[in-house]
Protein backbone atom coordinates (compact mmCIF):
# COMPACT_ATOMS: atom_id res chain seq x y z
CA UNK A 1 0.00 0.00 0.00
CA UNK A 2 2.78 2.69 0.77
CA UNK A 3 4.41 1.52 -2.43
CA UNK A 4 1.31 2.72 -4.07
CA UNK A 5 0.63 5.79 -2.74
CA UNK A 6 4.38 6.65 -3.15
CA UNK A 7 4.20 5.56 -6.78
CA UNK A 8 0.83 7.97 -7.34
CA UNK A 9 2.23 10.67 -5.71
CA UNK A 10 5.73 10.43 -7.99
CA UNK A 11 2.97 10.17 -11.23
CA UNK A 12 1.17 13.44 -10.17
CA UNK A 13 4.71 15.44 -9.16
CA UNK A 14 6.34 14.25 -12.17
CA UNK A 15 3.04 15.49 -14.51
CA UNK A 16 3.88 18.98 -16.39
CA UNK A 17 1.84 21.80 -14.99
CA UNK A 18 -0.16 23.81 -17.31
CA UNK A 19 1.39 26.85 -18.85
CA UNK A 20 1.24 29.86 -16.90
CA UNK A 21 -0.88 32.89 -19.29
CA UNK A 22 0.93 35.75 -21.30
CA UNK A 23 -0.43 38.44 -18.82
CA UNK A 24 2.50 40.35 -19.50
CA UNK A 25 2.20 40.50 -23.51
CA UNK A 26 -1.32 42.45 -23.91
CA UNK A 27 0.17 45.22 -21.03
CA UNK A 28 3.57 45.32 -22.98
CA UNK A 29 1.58 45.79 -26.54
CA UNK A 30 -0.99 48.33 -25.32
CA UNK A 31 2.27 50.41 -23.39
CA UNK A 32 4.04 50.11 -26.89
CA UNK A 33 1.29 51.77 -28.96
CA UNK A 34 0.80 54.08 -25.95
CA UNK A 35 4.53 55.67 -26.48
CA UNK A 36 3.63 55.60 -30.34
CA UNK A 37 0.66 57.86 -29.46
CA UNK A 38 2.40 59.83 -27.54
CA UNK A 39 5.49 60.76 -29.69
CA UNK A 40 2.49 61.98 -32.20
CA UNK A 41 1.43 64.31 -30.09
CA UNK A 42 4.38 65.30 -28.79
CA UNK A 43 5.75 65.93 -33.05
CA UNK A 44 2.33 67.75 -33.24
CA UNK A 45 2.53 69.77 -30.07
CA UNK A 46 6.16 70.79 -31.13
CA UNK A 47 4.88 72.03 -34.75
CA UNK A 48 2.14 73.77 -33.02
CA UNK A 49 4.55 75.95 -30.97
CA UNK A 50 6.91 76.76 -33.98
CA UNK A 51 4.07 77.94 -35.98
CA UNK A 52 2.92 80.07 -33.23
CA UNK A 53 6.26 81.31 -32.57
CA UNK A 54 7.25 81.97 -35.99
CA UNK A 55 3.93 83.74 -36.23
CA UNK A 56 4.81 85.70 -33.06
CA UNK A 57 8.00 86.89 -35.08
Amino acid sequence: MKYILLAVTLLFAACDKPPTPKIAAPQREALEKAKGVEQTIQKEADESQKKIEDAAK
